[in-house]
């Protein structure tokens, strides 16, 4: 099985075939990446969008927009495509995108408009105007249902806030019935105690999507102001770290590792890694035990999606992702986060 996914030979509608011992497997990216305030240039009714006004902070206007748009589809397209050539993921969960003209905009971007990308959006009730959504390539992943879940706060002095809930779109995938949770917990600047939060009410929606349908396979992903190290990650979401730790109603975390083996992230803080961007899976995606079973579709591998023009090449920050602005200047970079990616698998029959 460790030449499982050395040679690669393409297929009708550019899936992607391993084959090893006289068997071919389709082989499916699932990718997240926070694209850090995508914004268009209109102010929204009700929102805290005016930093990204013309005559806002950041003197946002179509050139900045144009090319904001420009380099997140990038980023987006290649996502997936270093064992995916030409084909890339079947979804891509997002955050940080401020309505839905602008993921009109996005998937109207060559590189993601060539493969007919679609997306899955609820505005949702955020102050700043930030939602999440799912971006999608409709010739491998259906869209069966989308549904916005609520993030409900329970201290009293919250009552009258609101803030991103976890969109949740059920779909089709290797004719399989999948769901993704999209999410952008609480931020660093609120107490562990609202991530926590986040962490319980993704697992009590985890579990009732399993309930609904034992035989789903769930992923949650998103941007959790958390390392999958926190207890919002490790408790309350019941994430493990290893394959074999994995109980029926727990969850496998990939990342966990990847932060304390690899001392690496998706996005640095005051010169140390965090790797907030996380894809989690339910038991059903797994191999355990070691058994090498794809006959249903199940999880291989997963990657932090490196690229040169990610990273600033010089200065204070080098080494630092490039984010669109930095100190008050406009970079023409990414965002300050990097985007993730897991890689799933299934023996075609």
């Amino acid at each position: 099985m460790k030449k499982l996914l050395t040679i690669f030979t393409f297929l009708l509608f550019g899936i992607v075939a391993a084959q090893a011992q006289g068997k071919k497997y389709n082989v499916y990216a699932v990718g997240f990446y926070n694209l850090e305030n995508l914004f268009d240039t209109c102010h929204d009714a009700g929102k805290n969008d005016y930093e990204y006004l013309p005559d806002g902070r950041n003197r946002w206007n179509g050139l900045k927009y144009s090319h904001k748009l420009k380099n997140m589809a990038r980023v987006l397209s290649e996502m997936g495509t270093d064992f995916l050539p030409n084909v890339g993921c079947a979804f891509i969960g997002v955050s940080e995108v401020e309505n839905a003209k602008c993921l009109t905009d996005l998937c109207n971007q060559a590189p993601l408009k060539a493969r007919g990308f679609k997306f899955c959006h609820i505005e949702g009730p955020d102050k700043r105007g930030v939602d999440c959504a799912l971006l999608y390539n409709p010739k491998f992943f259906k869209v069966r249902n989308v549904k916005l879940v609520p993030y409900v706060y329970d201290l009293p002095k919250d009552k009258d806030r609101a803030t991103r809930g976890f969109l949740t779109v059920s779909g089709t995938l290797a004719d399989e019935h999948v769901t993704v949770v999209v999410c952008h917990w609480p931020s660093r600047g609120a107490e562990p105690h609202y991530r926590n939060l986040a962490g319980r009410q993704v697992r009590a929606l985890k579990d009732s999507l399993v309930k609904d349908d034992p035989k789903v396979k769930v992923f949650v992903m998103g941007d959790m102001n958390d390392d999958p190290t926190d207890k919002s990650m490790t408790t309350e979401l019941g994430c493990k770290p290893e394959i074999n730790q994995v109980g029926p109603k727990e969850m496998y975390n990939p990342w966990y590792n990847v932060l304390v083996k690899k001392g690496t992230g998706t996005l640095m803080y005051q010169g140390g890694w965090n790797l907030f961007d996380q894809i989690v899976m339910t038991p059903n995606l797994l191999n355990q035990n070691g058994k090498t079973d794809y006959s249903t579709l199940k999880y291989r591998r997963h990657e932090v999606f490196r690229r040169d023009y990610l990273f600033q090449k010089e200065g204070k920050y080098k080494g630092n992702t490039l984010r669109t602005h930095a100190g008050g200047v406009w970079l023409d970079g990414y965002s300050d986060h990097l985007p993730t990616v897991v890689y799933v698998m299934k023996e075609t029959k």
